[in-house]
């Protein structure tokens, strides 16, 4: 059972799902509909309540964490994959925001140099946009590249925490 909840915010529309262990999917949109498609397609097996109470807050605690991703998010999470991707994920939170690191330094950050494809991957199959802040990875030469929920979002998020470090 996911229980979730849709709102506008900054970046388009947002979706936050919480199953019985904690916060497990946030996902980036430009309308609601898609968002419900992509949560069903990610947890194929669960059975999604949409619900009204912003998730019992939850929902308004996300979109404050979307607009300053440099803060911390203090809620329970749901993390589930393959041991690679924990490792990949977990180096990711360690980034700092306002900092970025290519594919390739974090391959090697996860001790598999040679794994950079596996480390695009994993960013692909993250559930948590910003939490997990794959938004963060970059091509080899500084350029942005695919980001799941579009390269604009990408540039905008890695812009507020660029400003947010240097008013800091």
């Amino acid at each position: 059972m996911i229980r979730y909840a849709i709102d506008r915010c900054s970046l388009g529309w947002v979706l936050a799902g919480a199953n019985d262990k904690g916060l497990c999917s946030i996902e980036l949109g430009d309308d609601p509909d898609s968002l419900r498609s992509t949560l069903q397609s990610r947890f194929p097996d669960a059975t999604l309540e949409q619900v009204t109470d912003n998730l019992g807050g939850i929902l308004p605690k996300v979109i404050r964490f979307l607009d300053a991703p440099q803060s911390s998010l203090d809620l329970p999470l749901s993390i589930e994959g393959t041991g690679f991707q924990q490792r990949v994920w977990e180096a990711l939170r360690t980034i700092p925001a306002g900092q970025t690191v290519s594919y390739a330094e974090l391959a090697a950050k996860v001790g598999s140099p040679k794994a950079v494809r596996a480390v695009a991957s994993a960013c692909a199959a993250n559930r948590l946009a910003v939490v997990i802040p794959c938004h963060r990875v970059v091509r080899s030469d500084g350029n942005l590249s695919g980001y799941r929920w579009g390269v604009d979002r990408k540039r905008a998020l890695l812009s507020r925490e660029a400003a947010s470090v240097i008013a800091a």
